[in-house]
């Protein structure tokens, strides 16, 4: 699918990272710290014919490297990524856990990159991606354990579930 208008800088880099490497990741953090930082893939769904996925919560080095393994599991291990399927070696000891992203947030504040991505290449809207959640590092548990302690929960959203207005 063409579209309109030339490319510009970040589009065409985009490209050609999804080319030679598969995807790109994109990280997107707030100066003022108010929201939790995240990183998506963009071109899982065209590499690897898998959701995109979301880290939320996390340093920016460290979620990219969780989301590189993710690719890697998917390509070389056949790792599917599936609702409530579970992700080791993300983590150092820690498994994570995929959730299915609730289409209310497929939108562009979480998901810009990838939505361009999906329209340009297959002519349609994004309409699935996965969610690494990561446990707590003390205790393991997850958000949705109870007990969970509320600064893990707090940074990572709960894209699992309908978004709620502000």
């Amino acid at each position: 699918m063409t579209e309109a208008r030339p490319l510009n800088d970040y589009e065409i880099k985009l490209l050609e990272n999804i080319q030679t490497s598969g995807f790109q990741i994109t990280g997107v953090f707030d100066p003022e710290g108010a929201n939790s930082p995240f990183c998506y893939s963009i071109g899982f769904t065209e590499s690897i014919r898998q959701p995109e996925v979301i880290v939320v919560g996390l340093d920016g080095n460290l979620m990219g490297s969780m989301i590189r393994e993710t690719f890697r599991q998917c390509r070389d291990e056949g790792l599917e990524l599936a609702d409530w399927a579970v992700a080791d070696e993300l983590l150092d000891g820690f498994p994570c856990v995929l959730r299915k992203v609730h289409p209310s947030w497929i939108v562009p504040d979480y998901f810009n990159s990838a939505m361009w991505f999906h329209r340009r290449y297959f002519g349609q809207e994004l309409v699935a991606a996965m969610q690494i959640v990561w446990p707590c590092p003390q205790t393991a548990l997850f958000p949705w354990d109870e007990d969970c302690p509320d600064d893990v929960v707090e940074a990572q959203l709960p894209m699992m579930l309908p978004r709620v207005a502000a």
